[in-house]
């Protein structure tokens, strides 16, 4: 029974032995196909090749929840939440709010954080419709701390980005709820008040804490590379390190949570759009290594496809970073191939 590869089901068996385009033997006959193998297969360009008649259905394993080392950030995730309402709350009421309460909750998420190389499966974590702008802070902290990271930023320096990126939006408190929560567009006037949220963040970081480049982030994390951003028009080598690595966190977040005047789009496809942004409106730096370090993360997710059909991501294809292959009942979908395929959603 000859099949293409991508027609395969883990659990057929091979007919014959398989040799590559150089005579190397990569499987033996009779080998049972798992996953891995019709990787490997792939990998080494074997395009078609023979099985075992398929005489009974083949029982695929129940997908996984979140792991266990997962799951024991979702405590920190919740007071880390909770705790910016708070501290959103007091700067509402008195302009200003105790750093001191910031560190006590971040402390703690960023040394569980360390050890997390799963940051895909934190995003879906957090990525609930409840509490945008609360959720919206901590995604974006917790994206600044990695990006810093995985540019090589020391521990400490690393963690004062994702300082910078949880406070970001605190200026949001002094913009009306009705502005902020109105699902139609916004008319000038109104798009105009939103954009003081920079300023208004930066004078209420500068009064609690003091930390004049924290302020600056607040002020310039929706500045654009191109001097297309608010709310001074500033571009590349006038804006802030952190205020570019904010901008990128800040974005990525904002794309993959449903908005009031927006639903989310699907992560795979927001990395794409990010990908497009770096020639031009984000800094490419920052933006190349969260697309670099999160590509990894989604080999294993479930995903649903456009066609109603749930499988799981079996490869980063190289030619086309953003759409891989997909494993579902049916045998194997290779997205660079099928373009009218596409993910819906991400998910554990």
């Amino acid at each position: 029974m000859k099949l293409h590869v991508i027609e395969i089901s883990p659990g057929d068996r091979l007919q014959n032995d398989i040799f590559n385009q150089f005579g190397v033997l990569i499987l033996h006959k009779g080998t049972e196909l798992t996953g891995d193998a019709i990787v490997k297969l792939m990998q080494h360009g074997i395009d078609y090749i023979d099985i075992e008649p398929r005489t009974i259905d083949i029982d695929r394993p129940a997908a996984s929840g979140y792991s266990e080392q997962v799951t024991k950030v979702i405590p920190l995730f919740d007071q880390a939440v909770d705790g910016f309402e708070q501290i959103f709350l007091e700067a509402l009421s008195r302009g200003t709010f105790d750093e001191s309460r910031v560190d006590e909750l971040l402390n703690p998420l960023v040394n569980e954080l360390i050890g997390q190389k799963d940051v895909v499966s934190l995003l879906l974590l957090l990525n609930n419709d409840d509490n945008y702008t609360y959720n919206h802070s901590i995604q974006v902290g917790m994206l600044s701390y990695y990006i810093a990271t995985w540019l090589g930023y020391p521990k400490q320096e690393a963690y004062k980005v994702g300082k910078a990126g949880y406070l970001i939006d605190i200026g949001k408190c002094k913009i009306s709820q009705e502005i902020l929560s109105k699902p139609g567009k916004l008319t000038a006037e109104e798009f105009e008040e939103v954009k003081r949220h920079t300023y208004y963040g930066s004078d209420i970081i500068l009064k609690s804490t003091g930390d004049e480049i924290s302020a600056l982030v607040a002020l310039q994390h929706h500045e654009r590379e191109d001097g297309s951003g608010y709310p001074q028009g500033l571009s590349d080598k006038d804006i802030h390190p952190y205020a570019k690595i904010a901008a990128v966190a800040d974005v990525y977040s904002a794309m993959t949570s449903n908005r009031v005047y927006r639903s989310k789009q699907e992560l795979l496809t927001v990395l794409r759009e990010l990908n497009a942004l770096s020639f031009g409106q984000l800094s490419p730096e920052p933006t190349q290594a969260l697309i670099r370090h999160l590509l990894p993360n989604f080999i294993g997710k479930k995903v649903m496809l456009n066609s109603g059909e749930v499988g799981s991501i079996v490869m980063t294809n190289q030619t086309d970073f953003f759409r891989p292959l997909v494993q579902t009942d049916a045998g194997f979908i290779d997205l660079s191939k099928e373009r009218e395929m596409t993910i819906t959603e991400v998910y554990i």
